[in-house]
């Protein structure tokens, strides 16, 4: 009787470690799929970090061929020199973008940005659709690149957070650099149209009002 007790505590005891062992195997695999599935959306994510990189790139390029075509038709020359600045950030913000593709080990290779074609055709359009020498024309020149920064803002922005997730904090330094250039651009430009060229615009706007009513009267008496 005392040996069949002792057999069924060890046949007991067995199956106790066979499951702990199969719990142990359980958790394991467990671990491993789950850091499987962690380095695949960590590959996905820098995959698409790396795709912005290359949108944003392509649309800094582009416009160091517009923002010259806008800074000659100003009228005034504090949107020119706006312009001209800007100019000159942009080309820093493009080697700067070339740094951060070096630190992450890939090329610097531009893909084609489809939202910053859209926006510098707009820009061109509507310097064709105002009046050469106008405040208007300027007006129409300043909305026009607040556009193009809110969406480097909105650009920048991402990426910033998309590099800090992935634990690029030297590259997510490098493009805060340029998300605060581009804000400061934008405010500038606001600051430009609320001091000055909104309102002489609206003043274009009044004297052509005038103008065309002693037209209305010539033809009354003919």
């Amino acid at each position: 009787m005392e040996r069949s007790g002792r057999s069924s505590k060890n046949q007991g005891s067995s199956k106790t470690t066979k499951s702990n062992s199969n719990n142990s195997s359980s958790k394991a695999s467990s671990s491993r799929a789950s850091s499987g599935k962690k380095d695949t959306n960590q590959s996905l994510l820098k995959e698409f970090f790396i795709e912005q990189l290359q949108d944003i790139y392509w649309a800094e390029k582009h416009l160091l061929k517009e923002l010259p075509k806008l800074q000659k038709a100003t009228t005034t020359e504090e949107v020119e020199d706006a312009l001209a600045g800007h100019l000159t950030v942009t080309e820093e913000q493009v080697t700067r973008l070339e740094e951060v593709f070096d630190m992450i080990g890939e090329p610097a290779k531009a893909k084609k940005c489809e939202a910053m074609e859209g926006l510098t055709r707009e820009a061109n359009n509507i310097v064709e659709e105002t009046q050469e020498g106008t405040a208007t024309r300027d007006a129409a020149i300043i909305m026009a690149a607040q556009k193009v920064e809110h969406y480097e803002i909105a650009t920048y922005g991402g990426l910033v957070q998309l590099a800090k997730t992935l634990g690029l904090m030297d590259a997510a330094e490098l493009l805060a650099q340029t998300l605060q250039e581009e804000k400061e651009a934008d405010q500038a430009l606001t600051a430009i149209a609320e001091s000055s060229i909104n309102e002489e615009g609206a003043q274009e706007e009044e004297g052509n009002e005038g103008e065309e009513e002693p037209e209305d009267e010539d033809e009354e008496e003919e």
